[in-house]
């Protein structure tokens, strides 16, 4: 009956899950423990297309989801509004402290963004048996460390491009999307506000000035996908709003 009971639970967190990691493939400094929104109103953002419905009666407030503490001195807030990844060489190295190849940087954005940290490891979503248990092709020991290409990978410049990293000023370069902290863009950030989003600097992330696109995102996503965490047995850090 337990061992029932536990391949049930596990199927729904899979089943949840799916879901989940499906949002990240569509497509700061120090702030106080509260977020607060940026003075500059904004339009009312459409909410994305790999949204899917909220059930009957989902109404939650994710400000509790954003203030909780992510990593030592950093609230979850710190780590997803500004579009950027911080390293401080006085904590263990490891995402989000850094990003090495193998960690699992899309399971563990998406836990603190749902799920309470004072009652789930952020690494609830990676302990699922859904992702598979190494790199298909062993990382090298050296530069430039990222396991060899997959087939027969072109090895003259890129046609798409003519941008040279080495030698063209920094003037020449065009940003097209901006991918610095995982799952942001992808996730969080509502399809009316991509463009925008990706044609910003992460200084206008200091300003918070895609805090209440990000807030509106992640409350249509909580509301969304409430019954399957519920029904997983997840506890969620989103409270219920009442009236």
């Amino acid at each position: 009956m337990r061992a029932a009971r536990l391949h049930a639970t596990t199927a729904a967190a899979c089943a949840l899950l799916a879901p989940l990691l499906l949002l990240s493939a569509c497509g700061g400094g120090d702030s106080s423990p509260t977020p607060t929104p940026s003075p500059t109103p904004s339009a009312t953002p459409t909410p994305s297309s790999a949204q899917p419905p909220a059930p009957p009666g989902a109404n939650f407030d994710v400000l509790s989801c954003l203030s909780q503490i992510a990593v030592p001195g950093r609230t979850v807030a710190d780590l997803v509004v500004p579009d950027s990844i911080q390293v401080d060489f006085n904590q263990p190295s490891g995402f989000p402290n850094g990003r090495r190849l193998e960690d699992p940087v899309i399971d563990i954005t998406l836990a603190a963004l749902f799920l309470d940290l004072r009652k789930e490891p952020v690494t609830r979503f990676v302990a699922l048996p859904l992702n598979p248990p190494a790199n298909d092709k062993p990382f090298r020991i050296a530069f430039p460390y990222l396991a060899p290409a997959q087939g027969s990978p072109p090895m003259g410049p890129v046609a798409a491009s003519g941008f040279n990293f080495r030698t063209d000023a920094p003037s020449a370069y065009v940003r097209v999307d901006r991918m610095g902290m995982p799952a942001v863009a992808t996730a969080v950030i509502s399809s009316s506000t991509k463009t925008r989003f990706n044609d910003a600097d992460p200084r206008d992330d200091s300003n918070l000035t895609f805090l209440e696109d990000i807030t509106y995102t992640l409350k249509g996503l909580t509301d969304a996908l409430s019954d399957d965490l519920a029904g997983g047995g997840f506890q969620m850090c989103a409270t219920r709003k009442t009236g």
